[in-house]
């Protein structure tokens, strides 16, 4: 590597005038350990990085925050040199010190966007771009100034319980996924630095987090409005065949519809999960959960109709190959786009449109392609199919299926019980 040249970022006046780039420009703390600056069309950004001394292993980086070149310095999301100098100091000696060196100063924000760099870089590991915790986490957790800037030596339970109070107009399901991901970043950063927090901390985690619903926020059964009959499936499927040019979107509808699975697990099938000798797929499991779940997929039978098409779709392809694939397109001009390449489909947004066409055109305008899923699971359930086995074939717990679809449940056991009543005063 060559020789750093140094520049005056200490001075927002210098920082001004240098030039846009796509690279940082370094300012030298030590050997091995360097701040620097990046000058972005938009004003510029903290960052830092650090090696070993005499190391030819590659920078480890962080992001310190935004300078203040538009906005005065906040101590938060908005840093000075000398606020930015702080940080990276800091982060420097955890690095130096086999990057385990306690932080007894780490705050909720600085929880929460560490637990977000790990599940996006592992669903960044699997073709995504964000997971599901960025989305909930930046819109629930993130924006609450006064959640965030407590330290987690100094949480306590009615600061979290203040929290959820705070979200006003949540419904219940989504405020709980809110709050599961909450709950997971701080126990994870409890892990990570517990020699320097309380010992008590998961305690305050656990309570604190303990869901606190508010009128306003009731259960979330699985609306009647979005568990489809099978002559509605049917329609869309028949639309989505028709208006569908390539047939990518219908055949990822009709996996979703036939499975009842996640997108998350039909889009990582391969081709050799296709099993028509047995008359089932094998659906991977979902990555949701605490725990990491064995790789076991799960089988599931399909219709023969389903599989004549599966059939077809993995005709001459390599069993490793992704099941579904769609086509990726490139902007070439404002009005004009271009096929690239054919690859796996990894955000469920990528058939947002063509989906809200196909429903509107098969008569089911404000369906979400989640009904597949619960048509599926309370079909399964009205078939008198034993709760722990519809459980078991959709990737959830028997907890969630008598939660949610408690309903469907009573029906269907009603009907069961009417088949064993005998005339008692007579014979039939």
């Amino acid at each position: 590597m060559g020789v750093v040249r140094e520049v005056r970022l200490f001075e927002r006046t210098t920082r001004r005038r240098l030039a846009v780039r796509h690279h940082p420009y370094w300012r030298m703390i030590s050997e091995g350990a360097h701040i620097g600056y990046y000058r972005g069309p938009r004003g510029g950004k903290w960052v830092a990085r650090y090696r070993e001394a005499g190391s030819n292993e590659p920078y480890a980086t962080l992001s310190l925050g935004t300078a203040d070149d538009m906005v005065e310095a906040d101590g938060e999301m908005v840093l000075n040199y000398k606020q930015a100098l702080d940080k990276a100091n800091a982060w420097i000696k955890q690095q130096a010190n086999g990057g385990r060196t306690l932080n007894p100063n780490l705050t909720v924000r600085d929880a929460i966007k560490a637990y977000i760099e790990i599940r996006d870089a592992r669903v960044a590991a699997h073709g995504g771009k964000h997971s599901s915790g960025y989305y909930t986490l930046n819109k629930y957790a993130l924006p609450d100034r006064t959640l965030c800037r407590i330290k987690l030596c100094d949480l306590s339970e009615a600061e979290l319980r203040g929290w959820q109070r705070r979200l006003k107009g949540v419904g219940a399901t989504t405020k709980q996924r809110v709050v599961t991901d909450l709950k997971a970043a701080l126990n994870l950063a409890f892990e990570e630095h517990r020699r320097a927090l309380p010992s008590d901390l998961p305690i305050t985690i656990k309570y604190g987090l303990k869901p606190v619903f508010v009128d306003d926020a009731p259960s979330e059964p699985a609306r009647d409005n979005q568990v489809l009959a099978d002559d509605q499936i049917r329609r869309i499927l028949a639309k989505g065949k028709e208006m569908d040019e390539d047939g990518d979107h219908f055949l990822l509808t009709m996996l979703l519809a036939a499975t009842g699975a996640r997108f998350s697990q039909v889009t990582r099938m391969l081709v050799g999960d296709v099993q028509p000798e047995f008359k089932r797929v094998m659906v991977p499991p979902s990555r949701k959960g605490r725990g990491r779940k064995p790789g076991k997929p799960i089988p599931v039978r399909v219709g023969p109709d389903v599989l004549a098409v599966l059939e077809g779709t993995a005709e001459g392809r390599k069993a490793s190959e992704p099941l579904l694939v769609r086509w990726r397109y490139r902007q070439i001009s404002p009005t004009k786009w271009v096929r690239v390449d054919r690859r796996a489909w990894t955000s469920s947004s990528e058939m947002s449109r063509w989906w809200a066409e196909i429903v509107k055109a098969a008569g089911c305008p404000g369906v979400i392609p989640y009904a597949l899923r619960h048509s599926s699971i309370v079909r399964a359930i009205r078939n008198g199919l034993p709760i722990r086995l519809v459980a078991a074939l959709h990737d959830t717990s028997v907890a969630m299926i008598e939660k949610h679809y408690a309903r469907w449940i009573t029906e269907s056991l009603d009907e069961l019980a009417a088949q064993a009543v005998v005339p008692l005063l007579h014979a039939a």
